[in-house]
């Protein structure tokens, strides 16, 4: 345990992050739970505590969509052959309508990386009024997806995007018929009883993340000229009003871990919230074009899992700051959350620490 707090507290010193809340639990039992430094610089320099809660940033992507989808196929609501056009109308006749959510949820569908598209969507700098207007910037949203040149013929490649995972978002409250945000609570969070995991978009359910000072806050954003503490740090997700496929959730390292723990009881055999079937299927490397499963990456050299992860693990990182990684082999479950952007995104140092600090607890805790 010395090193691995020794080696945060460094990271601190060193401003690889203002702060961080890490849990480690090994063989069901949480070994490491700390939390070190401060929320930001002065004057927002007050220490951090375990139960900060964190802009999640891309951990939305396999703690919110992917677990969404998984739910959705377990009830036969959806199959992950099914084209993405037949719940995405705008994507008929584009590049990528031949496109399944299997592709969608690997990132094997052809479309790119990312775009500005919250230029287009709010150029004034701010959320939907309503959501009417929610849905109109979706439908404008798709229609730009729609328009974008293919990057490769899916399944062919392989190219980590945010579009795909906008779109899973919209896929989703259109099977349901309800929000991204809401399902998630209703149909996963609160059967696991799961508080302080939730988007902050506004609805009235969220009134327990309504406190300022219980969030991290993350950059000084010069679109939205502010400091941003308790809205999305990603400006697309912003756009569409807070809630989104590939960004948006917040949430606390203890309520992370809760979440981790239902995905690693599915991944070794025991039915629960989750399907073990499918998680089993979620969780693997779906192809030799890259390391991707549905939602989840596995390790690949190199790694921000380190070096030590076994081939089954598997896990996700957030562009704020933010990693969890799971390995079944050993039982074991890390999750880091920091606000790295904070005062500025253009710090990269936490790339090198990652890896570092996940060597550091499997060589602690990962051969128990």
């Amino acid at each position: 345990m010395g090193a691995v707090l020794q080696a945060l507290e460094r990271a601190v010193h060193e401003k690889i992050f203002p702060g961080a809340v890490v849990l480690v639990r090994s063989r069901g039992t949480v070994v490491f739970h700390e939390a070190v430094g401060t929320r930001g610089t002065p004057p927002d320099d007050q220490p951090v505590h375990l139960e900060s809660i964190y802009d999640l940033a891309s951990l939305t992507k396999p703690l919110a969509t992917s677990t969404a989808m998984l739910c959705l196929v377990r009830d036969g609501h959806l199959h992950l052959d099914q084209l993405v056009s037949e719940w995405v109308a705008e994507l008929e006749g584009s590049p990528f309508a031949g496109v399944d959510l299997r592709q969608l949820l690997s990132h094997q569908a052809g479309l790119p990386a990312w775009r500005p598209y919250y230029e287009q969507l709010a150029p004034s700098g701010l959320p939907p009024r309503n959501e009417e207007e929610r849905r109109q910037r979706l439908h404008a949203l798709l229609n730009a997806i729609a328009s974008e040149p293919i990057e490769y013929q899916p399944g062919s490649q392989s190219l980590y995007s945010d579009l795909g995972f906008m779109s899973l978002g919209v896929i989703v409250e259109r099977c349901t018929g309800t929000s991204l945000a809401a399902y998630c609570r209703r149909s996963i969070y609160e059967p696991l009883g799961i508080a302080a995991l939730s988007y902050i978009s506004g609805d009235e359910d969220e009134a327990a993340f309504q406190d300022p000072t219980k969030i991290v806050p993350t950059e000084w954003d010069r679109w939205r000229n502010r400091l941003l503490c308790g809205e999305v740090h990603d400006e697309n997700a912003y756009a569409l009003g807070g809630s989104a496929g590939h960004a948006g959730l917040f949430g606390t390292a203890h309520a992370v871990s809760q979440l981790s723990a239902a995905w690693l009881q599915a991944v070794q055999g025991r039915d629960g919230v989750l399907s073990a079937a499918l998680a089993k299927q979620f969780t693997h490397r779906q192809s030799d074009i890259s390391s991707w499963g549905l939602g989840w990456d596995t390790p690949s050299a190199p790694s921000s899992s380190g070096t030590r992860f076994s081939s089954r693990a598997f896990g996700h990182v957030g562009f704020t700051g933010t990693s969890l990684w799971i390995d079944p082999s050993c039982d074991l479950e890390v999750i880091i959350l920091s606000n790295r952007v904070h005062p500025t995104r253009t710090n990269p140092a936490i790339k090198a620490f990652r890896p570092q600090i996940h060597d550091a607890i499997y060589q602690e805790w990962g051969g128990r």
